[in-house]
Formats: structure tokens, sequence, C-alpha cells
């Protein structure tokens, strides 16, 4: 027990000193206000920091304290959030600030455990937030502290499982420390990131690279132990560029509706349609989509441009057909809203990527 602490101690210092040398400059380091971090680690779910950095900066100008959150409407955060995907965490976020707002008087809660009661928050972003902004003595594990920890200690087993993920956590919890908690797990979100890569790891730059099992016996590839991935399955998809009139015409808009929150990418505005059945033709299937998500009836003209996009569990083929508005009107059936606008105000909605990329080429055509 005591070799084990000795090596963890002579762990965290080397992580330690490599960190004060080769910490990344980002904006969210430069504080430790307890509402930056923690929009700084729901923006960083999933994302890439590079991503984020282009973010960042303008949702806190526009949402600077957790009560300017809260006080906002939802289509407005989702608007502040376009494109930076995964938009259940803008959803929660703002769920999240309107409870901090009403149950903890505007003050980010301190505790791991309250921290964790609020939408969004999981164990990772409990522990990052309680240690960077409090100090907290709190072990983080995301994906590439769990990659580093796995190289270092040659962790066997799934770490989706409990048994392998308890064996990390117990690691983690063992080199943070009161006073330097939030310091070490930067830094091991940094090796990860810059150096214990998941393919080519930069071993040689590496300050833990002596005391690595896995480097040790040439493993690194071999570590963290995951399943193989299942095949992503192609959804098709089709959707209707839905003019009220002929587009040439003074005035001509643009049908749009609004997903329902609990639905993927909840809150946002699309162009309306959906999956194509087996069998269906492309315009069988929009015609459809259009009757039961608005209740209308359309003329489809021609296709006017296809894309592929690709989610975290699937990848969808979406074909877009230009129509006119013929019979009916729009009632939100299996929508949460629906709205005409002049094209050039469709900029003022949040549209998922997919949709944008189809006004980008509305507005280039």
């Amino acid at each position: 027990m005591v070799a084990k602490h000795a090596a963890l101690d002579r762990l965290r210092e080397a992580l330690l000193s490599w960190y004060r040398i080769e910490a990344r400059d980002l904006p969210w380091r430069a504080t430790r206000d307890p509402y930056a971090v923690w929009v700084s680690e729901i923006m960083l779910q999933q994302t890439r920091v590079e991503t984020v950095l282009a973010y960042y900066d303008r949702f806190l100008k526009r949402f600077p304290t957790v009560e300017s959150l809260a006080a906002a409407s939802l289509d407005e955060v989702l608007k502040a959030w376009e494109g930076l995907g995964y938009y259940r965490r803008a959803r929660n976020l703002h769920r999240a600030a309107g409870g901090i707002v009403e149950h903890h008087a505007g003050r980010i809660p301190r505790s791991v455990s309250e921290l964790r009661a609020l939408p969004g928050i999981g164990a990772y972003t409990a522990g990052a937030i309680a240690s960077i902004a409090f100090g907290r003595e709190a072990p983080a594990l995301d994906g590439n502290i769990i990659r580093v920890l796995s190289r270092l200690f040659r962790v066997s087993g799934d770490p989706q499982r409990a048994a392998t993920r308890d064996a990390l956590l117990e690691i983690a919890t063992g080199l943070v420390k009161p006073g330097n908690a939030g310091q070490v797990n930067q830094a091991l979100m940094d090796l990860g990131a810059r150096l214990c890569r998941p393919r080519s790891p930069r071993c040689a730059s590496c300050p833990a690279a002596s005391s690595c099992a896995a480097h040790k016996h040439g493993e690194e590839a071999l570590y963290p132990q995951r399943p193989r991935r299942k095949a992503i399955p192609l959804v098709h998809v089709v959707a209707g560029i839905v003019w009220d009139r002929e587009p040439q015409e003074s005035g001509a808009k643009l049908l749009i509706a609004k997903r329902h929150e609990d639905d993927m990418l909840g809150g946002l505005w699309e162009f309306p349609g959906g999956r194509i059945e087996d069998g269906e033709s492309h315009e069988e299937a929009l015609a459809r989509e259009l009757c039961e998500e608005l209740g209308i009836e359309v003329e489809i003209g021609e296709c006017f441009m296809e894309l592929d996009h690709a989610y975290t569990h699937f990848r969808v083929s979406l074909y877009v057909y230009e129509c006119r508005h013929t019979h009916g009107r729009p009632r939100a059936i299996d929508c949460a809203d629906w709205a005409w606008v002049l094209p050039e105000d469709l900029d003022g909605y949040a549209f998922p990527v997919a949709d944008r990329r189809i006004l980008d080429r509305l507005v280039a055509s």
C-alpha cells in the first residue's frame, strides 16, 4: 500500500511539473468563476476544444451570468448554441440555470452531490467543476483521462463496465489531493489530448512514460480495452422546402417546423419531412410526412439537393425537394410549432447543422 501511494505521489508530481510548463492556453482556464467553468465543461462534453473555442466567449457575452441564462428563452439559448451540436446540453444548461436561481440563490453548488442533481451533469462533469472551480478533492473521468490511466496502470476490461470503471476511479481518486485536484485533472486531460492520443501516442514526450505499464510492455494500442464497434446504420430521410407561393414572387415565405423538446434536436427548427419507409419513393414519403406532421398537401418539384450527415449513432442521407403549398392550413400535429418565414428572416431561428447547409444553399442560389 505504501509503495502504491508513493507511485501515485511520483506520478502526480510529474504531471503537475509538466502541466505548469505545457498547459494549454484556454480561455476557461483564466477564470475560477464557477458559472464560466460550468459552461465550458458542458460545451466540452463530446466536443473538441477547437470547436468550443468558437462558441465559449460569445456565449458568455450573450449570457454573462446564471441569472441571465435562466431569464432567457430556450429559443435564445438554442440560437446561441446553434452549430455546436448535442443540443440536449443546451436544454439542460437552461433548465439547470433556472434551478440554480430558484433553489440555490443563483450560486453554482459546490459539492459533487449537489452538482450531480442538476440536469446534464454526470459524474465526470461534477468532478471537473468541483475540482477546478472550488478546489474540491474530486476525481474526473473523461475519455482522455480514462485512456491515460488505462495505459499507465494496464487496467483490463471495458471502461463502460462497472468493475473497470471502479478500478479507474480508485486510481483517479488517489491522484487528486486538496489544493491541486483541479490542476491534476486538467493535467490528465491535456496529457490525453496532446500526447496519450488514441492512435500514435507520443510516448517519447510523455512525462509519465517511465512509469507507464502499457508503454513498458509495448501495449499502448491495447488500452483502453473496448469492444469492437458495431456498424453505424444509414437512414434515408426526405425534407421539403415548402413555399407558400411561387418562390420568385414578392413576399414568398417558407414553411418551417419546430421539433418537440423531448425529441432528438428538440427545440430546433427544421425543414419539415421525415424517414423514407420501405417501398416508398422520395415524393411519396415527403407527401406522407408533410400530411402527418402538418396536415398539408403540396406540389413537389425537383430535388433541390442531397446531403449526408453523421450523428453519434447513425448516419443520414437527406434528400431535399422544393415544394409549393396547395391545400390545408398548417397545424402542429407531429411537431411543436410551425411558421411561415421570409427567407431573409430565417437566420433568426436555430437550425440543426444539416438544415443550416440547406439554408446556405438557398442563400447561394
